[in-house]
């Protein structure tokens, strides 16, 4: 199925690896020209090179999201860049320090939250004159089924609740310019680096209860099938759909296989 992606231009966070680099590969193999935003420039040099191999435009920008004048600057630049912005990814997300109440302190839940929803706000924020440019565009947060679940880290989750949220809630606001919103809640993903691959060598016998425990598929889900998911979000094939919040989990129960003494 074309989701009539080609010559839309898009900017993803977070997106030197993982659910980041999926949704950009996704977006390229659509005919989408996409920039690429991460902290890690070394990573960005080996995510350009596989999302190039589509052939269409590829931009990066090393920038950390929570410094927020960059953030905002990098929306500019790019849409300079590419002629114009009409998808964003508010992928870019994780936890600051322990995150538990107990164990944490309240910065931490202050930093995560800054590190989620403020870079979620600052992106669509800098984004939304480009968007409505571009006839009204569509955007995407990148929440967690955590934010549903609660389970640790509680930082985390907290803020991920309000990524769902806003993305509600900014989709009616975002309306009277014609831009569609919504967010998506992926359950846990498995990829090489990534959170799971090392919580599966440190701890295998909770991982296999964890698997088997949690997961009626009997595994954990991929970047890719997040990423297919985030493209259909912000094709026109979804051109009725915003404020909605697209679980991708696999029917995954309760979303942890960490406790909060962890």
């Amino acid at each position: 199925m074309d989701l009539g992606l080609a010559g839309t231009q898009a900017l993803v966070t977070g997106a030197s690896r993982g659910l980041g680099l999926a949704i950009a590969d996704a977006l390229a193999a659509e005919g989408a020209d996409v920039a690429l935003v991460a902290r890690g420039a070394d990573g960005l040099a080996t995510a350009a090179e596989q999302v190039g191999r589509h052939g269409t435009r590829v931009r990066t920008a090393a920038v950390d999201v929570t410094d927020l004048a960059a953030l905002a600057a990098e929306v500019d630049a790019a849409a300079a860049d590419l002629g114009g912005l009409s998808r964003v990814v508010a992928n870019a997300g994780g936890t600051v320090g322990g995150g538990n109440l107990l164990t944490g302190t309240p910065q931490e839940f202050v930093d995560t939250y800054a590190l989620n929803v403020g870079h979620a706000v600052a992106l669509l924020k800098a984004a939304s004159p480009y968007l409505a440019a571009a006839g009204g565009g569509a955007a995407v947060v990148v929440s967690s089924i955590t934010g549903q679940r609660p389970a640790p880290r509680t930082a985390y989750a907290a803020a991920k609740a309000a990524e769902t949220h806003l993305a509600a809630t900014l989709a009616r606001e975002l309306a009277v310019q014609g831009t569609r919103v919504n967010s998506v809640s992926p359950g846990s993903i498995l990829f090489p680096g990534g959170s799971w691959e090392t919580f599966r060598e440190n701890n295998p016998e909770r991982y296999e209860d964890f698997l088997a425990r949690e997961f009626p598929l009997g595994r954990l889900g991929s970047p890719q099938e997040v990423g297919q998911v985030v493209a259909f979000l912000l094709s026109e094939r979804a051109s009725w759909v915003s404020g909605t919040d697209v679980v991708v989990d696999g029917a995954q129960g309760y979303p942890s296989g960490r406790r909060f003494d962890d």
